[in-house]
C-alpha cells in the first residue's frame, strides 16, 4: 500500500486484470472505471497519466474490478450508461438499456415523423460517448444501411420522384441522411425544435399550431425509451411510461428530473401494464411501445452470467415461449390507440413469427417484423384498423 499507484499504472494493471477475466474491451473498460473513481473525463485521464491516485480512489478501483470480475455488468458498477443522445442512471433491480432497444425507439420516431409530426429541423450535433459495445452497433449499423440502399437500388426505389416532386432518388437520399440516421449524433435534449406551421390535432395547417403525439410505454425500467422519444422531439411528444416495479418507477423518475424534463412531457406511473392509463386517455395514443419480458423461460438458465445473476428476472421472462405479457399488450391495444396508432414491441428473435401472427389474427394491419442491428428478427409493428 506505500507504493505509487499512478493513473497509467492503474490503467495498465486493471487492463490487464479484466483482459484475463474475460472482458472484451478490457483498455476501455480500464478508463471508464477510473474516470469513475477520479471524477475526470476519459481525455483528462491521459493528460494526468503521471498523476498518484489517493487512498480512496485506488478503493473505489479495487471494488469495481472484484465486482467486474465476478460477472457484475459494467453499467451497474458505473451507476449509468449513454442510450441515444441522452445518459441515464442505473441501478441494480432494473433491467439495463439494451443498443437493440435504440433501435425499438428509432422506429418509433420514424412513424411518428411519417405519420403524425412531419418532417423535423436538424437538430444540434454532440460528440457520442464511447462506450465498450458501441463498435458492434455501429459496425452493424453500417451494414444494414448497406442493406438497404442495395434493396431499394434493386428495387428501383431510388427512381421515383419524392412526394414534393423532387428529382429522383432524392426520398431515399433524404431517408438515409436524415433524422433518423443520424440519432446517435443528434442534440441534447430540446435541442430540435418542431416547426412553427406544422398541422394542428385536426389537420388543420396554421402558424403556431404545433401537432403533438402521445405515446404508451409499457414496462419503462429507466425511462431510456420514453424519456428519448420526449428529448429527441421535445414539446412535439407527451408520453405516458408504466412499470409494476416501484424500484423502476423511482428510478425512471430520478433520471426524468435528471435530464430536465418535466413531468406532464413524461408522466410515470405505477400500476400492471396499462392499468394506470385513465378512463379519458383510452384510445388517445398514437403508439403503443413496449421492451417487455420476452426471455423464454427455459432459456433462462442459458443466459449469460452478468445478465443471469444480475438483472431481475421479472423484467426478462416472458413466459412458455417469451409471449405472455406481449399477449396482453395485444389485448390491451384496441383500448389504448387511436385507429391507425401503433403496436411496437422488441421480442426473442425467435417468437416474432408467432406474435406477428397474432397480431393477424387480432385485426391488426400493416403487421411486419423488423430487423435488429445485427439482423436478428427483433420487433413486431402493428397497427390498428383505420376508420
Amino acid at each position: 500500500m506505500d507504493e505509487i499507484w499512478t493513473i497509467k499504472r492503474c490503467m495498465e494493471w486493471t487492463e490487464g486484470f479484466l483482459g484475463r477475466c474475460g472482458e472484451e474491451r478490457p483498455r476501455l473498460a480500464a478508463e471508464w472505471l477510473l474516470g469513475m473513481a477520479t471524477g475526470f473525463k476519459r481525455i483528462d485521464l491521459y493528460m494526468n497519466m503521471d498523476r498518484p491516485l489517493s487512498s480512496q480512489e485506488l478503493a473505489v478501483m479495487h471494488d469495481a474490478a472484484v465486482r467486474r470480475r465476478g460477472g457484475e455488468p459494467l453499467q451497474y458498477i458505473l451507476g449509468e450508461t449513454s442510450f441515444r443522445t441522452i445518459d441515464v442512471t442505473c441501478e441494480r433491480g432494473v433491467l439495463i438499456p439494451r443498443p437493440e432497444t435504440e433501435m425499438l425507439v428509432e422506429l418509433v420516431l420514424e412513424y411518428l415523423d411519417r405519420e403524425i409530426l412531419g418532417p423535423m429541423q436538424p437538430a444540434l450535433r454532440r460528440e457520442r460517448v464511447e462506450l465498450p459495445w458501441n463498435a458492434e452497433v455501429d459496425q452493424a449499423r453500417q451494414e444494414e444501411r448497406a442493406r438497404l440502399a442495395e434493396e431499394k437500388r434493386a428495387a428501383g426505389a431510388g427512381e421515383v420522384p419524392d412526394a414534393a416532386g423532387g428529382e429522383p432518388g432524392a426520398a431515399a437520399e433524404a431517408e438515409d441522411n436524415g433524422p433518423a440516421a443520424e440519432m446517435l449524433e443528434t442534440g441534447d435534449a430540446g435541442a430540435a425544435e418542431a416547426p412553427s406551421d406544422v398541422q394542428d390535432a385536426e389537420g388543420n395547417g396554421g402558424v403556431g399550431h404545433v401537432r403533438r403525439a402521445r405515446v404508451l410505454e409499457v414496462g419503462c425500467g429507466t425511462g431510456c425509451i420514453s424519456l428519448s422519444i420526449a428529448s429527441e422531439r421535445a414539446g412535439r411528444v407527451l408520453c405516458v411510461a408504466t412499470d409494476i416495479d416501484a424500484h423502476a418507477v423511482g428510478l425512471a423518475r430520478r433520471n426524468r428530473e435528471r435530464l430536465g424534463i418535466s413531468p406532464d412531457k413524461v408522466d410515470i406511473r405505477q400500476g400492471d401494464l396499462t392499468a394506470p392509463v385513465t378512463a379519458d386517455e383510452l384510445g388517445t395514443f398514437d403508439v403503443l411501445v413496449s421492451n417487455p419480458p420476452y426471455i423464454p423461460s427455459r432459456v433462462m438458465p442459458t443466459l449469460p452470467v452478468e445478465v443471469r445473476d444480475f438483472e431481475p428476472s421479472l423484467a426478462l421472462d416472458g413466459g412458455e415461449d417469451g409471449l405472455d405479457i406481449f399477449r396482453r399488450l395485444l389485448s390491451a391495444a384496441p383500448r389504448m390507440l387511436s385507429p391507425g396508432g401503433l403496436l411496437a414491441c422488441e421480442l426473442f428473435e425467435d417468437a416474432l413469427d408467432v406474435a406477428a401472427g397474432l397480431c393477424r389474427a387480432a385485426g391488426m394491419e400493416d403487421v411486419r417484423v423488423a430487423s435488429d442491428l445485427a439482423r436478428r428478427p427483433r420487433f413486431v409493428l402493428a397497427r390498428m384498423p383505420r376508420l
